[in-house]
């Protein structure tokens, strides 16, 4: 038998009411328990007093003397030669117990006490010293306080409303991490899941926002792996077809071999350079200004450097092999577009560093920026001609930049060519 259910929601309602009750068992015990006791003693004492005083007046004969007693403290008295109850005596129940102990102290006779819970009364027979029978009736608020019992029914209540006021939260919580669960299984089938949005406490949110970004990165890497076959066979295919057809004519020319092996082999160089771009790597210790000024002076010696970083640039844990070879594609992009001027700039802030790297060049059409991060997309018309490539340099940049946690931008830059500004965070 299971102890502890399985439900989140259970055990959340387990987990708040479980503590609440047993704290509020131990105040009741601990505290009322000790109160009830001596509210009670105290009220039998005094009513126990009241009766020996009274019945002291009786037996020395003073009969006024004890019915005015009586009348002014709130008892009836009545005096007859015999009485035949037929209900047994509740000398020994809860509400009498401690009050025929104390009569039994105070007044050497049998005293008989009954209860009437209905009306809330209590009768006691006592004899007198001339053997008639003294009756003393009040109510039973005088010997026993529900007051303890008002406050158990508190209790109750007050765990009741506990439940009533959480129980919706727990719900809407427990609905948070089912549409996540229910999300994730449905993403783990490849499929779509139409309305799904974070919910919840911030965690959850957190979670959640965490597995769609999770979810959009997987289908951006299968969408990259298909566009790479679907480019590979495109990109290789004609090359290959021009040298066979060679071959078999005898029409082959060296140089135009030589031309095909090496354009193939730079497609292919591309290919591995972006499967590289995913290897794990070990994070170090990384400073941004010195790697982007050896990326600059190696990949734009001819074309003017223009930097603005800070005096003490921020060091933050990460990948620096991955970082260079994003920056290294980002650099060499501007560098073959540029006119004459590459300018790059750090501004770090406290939870994040912003570096934006800038050229002079064409740039990049609105309508197009968002096509120049898809890999395998040549956007030759629109930055130059003849250029070449595989158009995988932004692709590789912008995986190393996102697994970084980081976010990258094409932008309109102010030297009138493109401006791709990254957003590194500081770990």
């Amino acid at each position: 038998m299971r102890l502890i259910p399985r439900s989140f929601f259970w055990r959340t309602i387990l987990l708040i009411l479980v503590p609440l009750i047993l704290a509020l068992i131990i105040v009741a015990n601990a505290f009322f328990g000790n109160h009830w006791a001596r509210v009670h003693a105290t009220l039998a004492r005094t009513l126990s007093v009241e009766i020996a005083t009274i019945m002291n007046f009786m037996d020395s004969g003073d009969m006024k003397t004890a019915e005015t007693l009586a009348h002014d403290i709130g008892i009836n008295v009545t005096v007859a030669p015999e009485i035949h109850r037929g209900a047994k005596n509740d000398n020994h129940s809860h509400e009498a117990g401690l009050l025929s102990q104390e009569l039994s102290k105070r007044i050497k006779r049998q005293s008989e006490i009954y209860v009437d819970r209905g009306h809330r009364l209590i009768t006691i027979d006592i004899p007198t010293a001339n053997g008639t029978i003294a009756t003393f009736g009040t109510s039973l608020y005088r010997i026993y306080s529900t007051s303890t019992e008002v406050f158990i029914i508190w209790l109750i209540g007050a765990i009741l409303i506990v439940s009533a006021l959480t129980a919706p939260f727990i719900i809407l919580h427990n609905r948070s991490i089912r549409r996540i669960a229910h999300a994730a299984n449905r993403f783990g089938r490849g499929l779509d899941a139409p309305g799904f949005q974070p919910t919840g406490s911030k965690e959850i949110r957190e979670a959640a926002t965490a597995m769609i970004t999770m979810k959009d990165r997987l289908d951006r890497y299968n969408r990259t792996r298909t566009d790479m076959l679907n480019a590979v066979s495109h990109d290789l295919k004609s090359p290959l077809t021009r040298m066979r057809l060679a071959i078999e004519t005898d029409d082959s020319n060296k140089a135009a071999l030589l031309a095909d092996i090496d354009r193939m082999t730079s497609m292919i160089n591309g290919y591995l350079s972006f499967a590289r771009g995913e290897m794990p790597e070990i994070e170090q210790t990384t400073e941004l200004p010195p790697m982007l000024l050896r990326i600059a002076r190696d990949a734009a010696p001819t074309k003017k450097i223009v930097t603005d970083f800070p005096e003490t640039p921020v060091q933050f844990y990460a990948r620096p092999m991955a970082l260079a070879r994003a920056f290294s594609n980002i650099i060499e992009n501007a560098a073959r577009y540029a006119k004459t001027t590459i300018k790059m700039t750090e501004t770090d802030g406290t939870d994040e560093t912003v570096i934006t790297i800038e050229d002079d060049g064409p740039g990049i059409p609105d309508d197009k920026k968002a096509d120049a991060m898809r890999p395998f997309v040549r956007l030759d018309d629109a930055r130059g001609a003849d250029t070449g490539g595989t158009g995988l340099g932004l692709s590789i940049a912008q995986t190393a930049i996102e697994n970084h946690g980081g976010r990258i931008f094409l932008e309109d830059g102010d030297l009138g060519g493109l401006r791709v500004r990254v957003v590194l965070p500081i770990q």
